[in-house]
């Protein structure tokens, strides 16, 4: 297990809002350990031996076929990932996690099968079960003698999953919980054997259950006719009176929004690594065909804007894959201090990292989406066509945006988490807030520039932090509690922090690899400046139309002006910074910062 050094200063979530880091406090694939990366070469074997030849069949839905190839990967000891290892599991830290489901998220419907299984099919049970609970089914589910999955969404009850609409009630003689209803989108239902159903007790009180196949009474609907992950299972699920044990409660009557949302605080940072791994793949696949692909008489490969779309594709995996492996750092770096209870502390961790976890997922599926967009526009009317990969990668992509919470909704969270840390003190955002206010109050003041290689930066970098602090305190100040319903503001301060938390991974990750001169340290740190440059424009426009929607006359003039000052940046040459990304992704016909 590799170290991970963290600045205690960062070790709340959400707090690289306001404090500093630096770049040996951020966890690299660079530093990844020789075990960590023996994981990732076994789900890569595996991937390319078991299940590539076999996805003509696959997204024909072959019976029993993804089934077979996730119980493999419990042979090789692949789906104990999350399991402590007195139920049999590998019990892995985090980072190998995150390897694990970059490897296997290049293919979208494995991916999704396996992180059904491993993810929110199986840390319920982990995080929530009891001792005899965990002993019943998780050595089996370790083997893939037992395939798991989650039941939570249903036809009237998406996002907002409260308001489900399947009961739970306590049978006459008290043994038993009678389920009634339906669930909906199940993933993997189609063959799983245990089941965490969520249902309303006497049609109140929220909670989940572990309902097995066979119960009498609950039955498995026909596969759905899907856009993407046509490989993967999704079904409805009925119960009719479907009579459970009493003990297959999970966790405590009413309480099942903490399994539901910590679970889903776990996917979504493995949704964001899933995604990271599948940007790679295209990347690859679009490099190589626009080298064997000529037009006007030279290969695609040569024009500069075909170039541009293959830099673009690169740098926006390296933001993603350099904040999912800092994440993963500082996940595992606080999971890694001595605590005696492991399991609840593993749950602690996940919700203390709840914002990042959810800026991983949005960064990570739109970042995917883009660049299978880009593939199937290299590949032109080929793209287009099933015979070729893009085509499927193209519609696997959609789904992630949905997936774990969508990214609206993931959104309105990462903005209420911050919020609701900084009203209850845990994270020192109203004092920042207040401090830039008598900073604009006084007049501009003398700052010390930063120094060094990446001066410009990371003076960006900080006057991102300011610019967030401006539009979020004038939009609490504006609009108080009542800020939460004015979601399109909520969603503008949402994607700053998403900007800020991409760039300082990006721009950390370049610095400590020009530290380590490392041979791609130079092509590292053309992403990172060309990501920074484009991401500071964002930041401005985001943060322009939050004070618009909350400001007005001299005090919106007032606003502005201070914005201008802070999104002040030199031009860099982006067009020369994107050739040179892209010549190094044509150079090896692959992301070029792999494990770097």
């Amino acid at each position: 297990m590799a170290t991970t050094p963290v600045s205690q200063t960062l070790h709340r979530g959400g707090a690289f809002l306001i404090a500093s880091s630096g770049a040996e406090d951020v966890f690299t694939p660079a530093d990844l350990s020789d075990d960590q990366r023996l994981i990732g070469r076994t789900a890569e074997e595996f991937i390319a031996k078991e299940v590539i030849p076999h996805i003509p069949e696959l997204e024909k839905h072959k019976e029993g076929l993804m089934a077979e190839l996730v119980r493999k990967t419990g042979e090789i000891g692949l789906l104990g990932v999350g399991v402590p290892e007195e139920y049999g599991g590998a019990a892995l830290d985090k980072i190998s996690t995150a390897v694990l489901s970059e490897k296997l998220g290049v293919y979208g419907s494995f991916g999704v099968a396996f992180g059904a299984h491993t993810g929110i099919g199986t840390i319920p049970l982990v995080y929530f079960g009891t001792d005899a609970q965990k002993k019943k089914y998780l050595p089996r589910m370790t083997t893939g003698e037992l395939l798991a999955c989650y039941a939570l969404s249903e036809p009237q009850a998406g996002s907002d999953a409260l308001a489900a609409r399947t009961r739970a009630v306590l049978s006459p003689d008290g043994k038993s919980w009678i389920l009634s209803g339906q669930k909906m989108w199940i993933t993997s239902g189609g063959y799983s054997d245990l089941f965490t159903v969520f249902a309303k007790v006497d049609g109140e009180k929220f909670s989940a259950f572990l309902v097995e196949r066979g119960t009498p009474g609950f039955s498995v609907g026909a596969e759905e006719n899907k856009m993407g992950i046509r490989g993967s299972s999704t079904v409805p699920l009925f119960f009719e009176n479907a009579s459970i044990p009493k003990e297959n409660l999970l966790y405590e009557i009413g309480r099942g929004h903490i399994v539901a949302f910590n679970t889903l605080n776990a996917g979504r940072f493995s949704l964001g690594a899933s995604c990271s791994g599948a940007a790679k793949l295209v990347i690859a696949v679009s490099s190589k065909y626009s080298k064997e692909r000529t037009a006007f008489g030279k290969p695609l490969c040569e024009f500069g804007l075909i170039k541009a779309k293959l830099g673009e594709m690169a740098i926006q995996t390296f933001a993603l894959e350099s904040m999912i492996y800092r994440t993963a750092g500082t996940i595992e770096a606080a999971v890694a201090t001595p605590e005696a209870d492991k399991v609840k502390q593993a749950m602690q961790v996940l919700e203390e990292y709840a914002i990042e976890s959810s800026i991983s997922k949005v960064f990570g599926s739109e970042t995917l989406d883009f660049c299978v967009d880009e593939g199937v526009q290299i590949f032109g009317g080929y793209g287009f066509h099933e015979d070729y990969p893009v085509a499927r990668m193209y519609r696997d992509s959609r789904i992630n945006r949905i997936f774990e919470g969508t990214n609206e909704i993931n959104r309105l969270v990462i903005i209420q988490m911050l919020m609701k840390r900084a009203t209850g003190g845990v994270l020192p955002l109203i004092p920042a807030a207040m401090k830039l206010r008598d900073e604009l109050m006084s007049g501009p003041s003398f700052e010390e520039s930063p120094v060094g290689v990446f001066s410009e930066e990371e003076r960006s970098l900080a006057q991102a932090k300011k610019i967030f602090l401006l539009a979020a305190g004038a939009a609490v100040e504006k609009f108080r509690d009542q800020l939460a319903d004015r979601q399109e503001i909520v969603a503008s301060l949402a994607n700053i922090v998403i900007d800020v938390y991409a760039v300082e991974s990006a721009l950390r990750r370049a610095q400590k690899s020009t530290a380590a001169r490392s041979p791609v340290a130079a092509v590292m740190a053309d992403a990172a400046r060309c990501f920074t440059y484009d991401a500071t424009d964002h930041i401005e426009k985001e943060a322009r139309t939050a004070l618009a929607a909350t400001a007005e006359g001299d005090t919106l003039a007032t606003l502005l002006a201070a914005l201008r000052r802070f999104a002040k940046h030199a031009p860099v040459d982006a067009i020369a910074l994107r050739r040179s990304v892209a010549d190094a992704v044509l150079a090896q016909d692959r992301y070029p910062f792999e494990g770097r």
